[in-house]
């Protein structure tokens, strides 16, 4: 009886958890800042922000990223406030950061030996280059100090030479001569080949190196397959040393997402919150305008009990909760559980460039958009939600579309709108109202205070910084009342006879489901890597490691939740 009383207690316990968590606040990738406009040199003007390096100084989370003009804090990781920075090199790639002594250092990548430079308080632009250069030249660098005081840099980004690493002294100099560590590996690992699905046979690179140290075993993670390729993610290797031999962990890639709104989730940094919790921050590629058109994605990371280091990355870009305490990831889940309910809807719009079609902001794809054939006040965009639907969260992600003269000096570029809520077409009721904002964010995401059951979502334009009214997609997010899709049926995993880092799995379409997540993972009990598969009855992964044998399972999604896979197939 003391027994059950117990197991009664932990699930009463474990359900407060959970209730008092999804009271927090959420976000949503790409993270909502304002990146910045590139020099053009080309009709269309295109923003970037990328190679993402969040740290956490005295209570405040900033983040760094390259081509950003400056960099941002923030309280709480979900309002960030920009510093525009004069005295940092900002057009420069790959940038890190690291508290020493008080005081924060900082380095970017560079074609001539580089430059480190330190602020006491980086709250104000008062950054000063250390007096003497640093002697080697540095791509994708990253500072790690150990637990015992003592820092390093690792480097690199290249298809031929390894990743490297240098014991620094006080003066923030090489003690000693650079180590090699880990080289680039397509032929065993199916991730590491460039292409969108892994198919070009061409030399790749290993870049965006990053150190965690964890339970004393050190986390050397990197990226590769090339930053414009929905295929872009993180492998991990693990040494006793922060100076190798360093092992391949087989769960790599552990940041992966080639499917979904948001995909291409590599060259990041894990970090721990203010309460503990690890994420990841990473690059996510949109490649439209430009191949270095990328924005900044954040997920919710952790290392499992037996040391595994997972990204939680399958509904990465929908509503993810910031806690305010410890989260216990074997037992709990930061994503909000609010689906996406305008995937592939009906909708209208005001008007339509014949380029740019509305069904593109329905698509959930990053890479194709609507626009209105201005910019114009009075421009709007409407979507029809099924009925039974009830609306929590949305997401306007703005494009820019025939914005032709906007840099890195452009101002006022504030997005201004109205969005409206309605049940026959009528009758708009007001829920969000941008007239007036004063903040750079094309990607902005809105949680609403109050949940509003509605069949209309229009998004009307008052102003947008230049060109016309266009969004990538307009996301709602929510619930609809209904019955979650049924189980996958008739999984099939056919592993390719000549190349083992390939596998095709098929299934049977359900009408009742949006979509499917496919999982994987050598241990049949931790299936970490995940592909998002809108429609269809079929996936083939082109990121499997050459002689690995896995596991896989599928869960199955629709507008009224998801409904995990029941069925573990080992499919060698």
């Amino acid at each position: 009886m003391k027994s059950i009383y117990k197991y009664m207690v932990l699930i009463a316990l474990l359900h407060l958890n959970v209730e008092i968590l999804a009271q927090n606040k959420t976000f949503c990738s790409p993270v909502n800042i304002n990146y910045m406009f590139q020099n053009p040199f080309r009709k269309q003007s295109f923003r970037e922000g990328a190679d993402p390096n969040i740290i956490l100084i005295k209570d405040k989370y900033y983040l760094f990223a390259s081509k950003s003009g400056g960099y941002w804090y923030s309280d709480d990781m979900l309002d960030w406030k920009f510093i525009s920075s004069k005295t940092l090199p900002i057009s420069d790639y790959a940038p890190t950061v690291i508290e020493y002594n008080n005081t924060v250092y900082f380095v970017a990548s560079s074609e001539k030996p580089s430059t480190i430079y330190f602020n006491p308080d980086p709250l104000e632009d008062n950054w000063k280059p250390m007096s003497q250069p640093f002697p080697i030249m540095l791509y994708d660098p990253n500072f790690f100090k150990d637990t015992d005081g003592k820092l390093y840099l690792y480097y690199g980004c290249s298809n031929t030479i390894p990743l490297k690493v240098v014991e620094l002294d006080q003066n923030m100099l090489p003690k000693g001569a650079p180590v090699d560590l880990i080289k680039h590996n397509p032929a065993s690992h199916g991730w590491e080949v460039p292409g969108e699905n892994n198919e070009k046979n061409v030399n790749g690179a290993i870049e965006g190196s990053w150190v965690n140290k964890f339970n004393n075993k050190y986390y050397l993670q990197y990226a590769s397959s090339g930053t414009q390729y929905k295929s872009y993610a993180n492998g991990v290797y693990t040494s006793n040393s922060p100076f190798g031999p360093y092992k391949y962990e087989n769960y790599s890639p552990f940041s992966y997402k080639p499917g979904g709104f948001t995909t291409g989730t590599g060259h990041g940094t894990t970090f721990q919150d203010k309460y503990g919790n690890y994420w990841h921050a990473t690059n996510i590629t949109l490649s439209l305008r430009h191949a270095f058109e990328r924005r900044i994605g954040l997920f919710p990371a952790a290392f499992d009990k037996d040391g595994v280091l997972r990204t939680f990355t399958a509904f990465g870009d929908y509503p993810t909760i910031v806690p305010k305490r410890k989260v216990n990831f074997e037992k709990e889940d930061l994503f909000r559980g609010w689906m996406l309910l305008s995937y592939k809807k009906k909708a209208k719009a005001s008007s339509q460039d014949p380029k740019f079609e509305i069904a593109n902001a329905f698509d959930e794809n990053l890479k194709t958009l609507w626009s209105a054939q201005s910019g114009d006040s009075g421009e709007w965009l409407s979507v029809e939600l099924d009925d039974k639907s009830i609306v929590n969260a949305i997401q306007v992600n703005f494009a820019d579309q025939g914005a032709s003269t906007l840099n890195s000096k452009s101002t006022n570029l504030q997005y201004c709108y109205k969005i409206w809520a309605s049940n026959d077409e009528v009758n708009w009721k007001l829920i969000v109202d941008k007239s007036n904002n004063d903040k750079d964010a094309c990607h902005d995401y809105i949680e609403l205070d109050k949940a509003v059951k509605a069949k209309y979502i229009k998004v009307e334009n008052i102003r947008v910084p230049q060109g016309n009214f266009s969004i990538f997609d307009l996301r709602i997010f929510g619930l609809k009342q209904g019955k979650k899709p049924k189980d996958a049926k008739d999984i099939v995993i056919e592993r390719n006879v000549n190349d083992g880092r390939k596998a095709l799995v098929k299934w049977t379409r359900d009408n009742s489901a949006t979509g499917y997540v496919v999982k994987w993972g050598g241990d049949k009990n931790k299936l970490y890597s995940s592909y998002m598969v809108y429609d269809g009855d079929s996936v083939e992964l082109t990121g499997l490691n050459k002689d690995d044998k896995y596991f896989y399972s599928i869960d199955v999604f629709n507008e009224s939740g998801i409904t995990k896979g029941k069925q573990i197939i080992f499919g060698n």
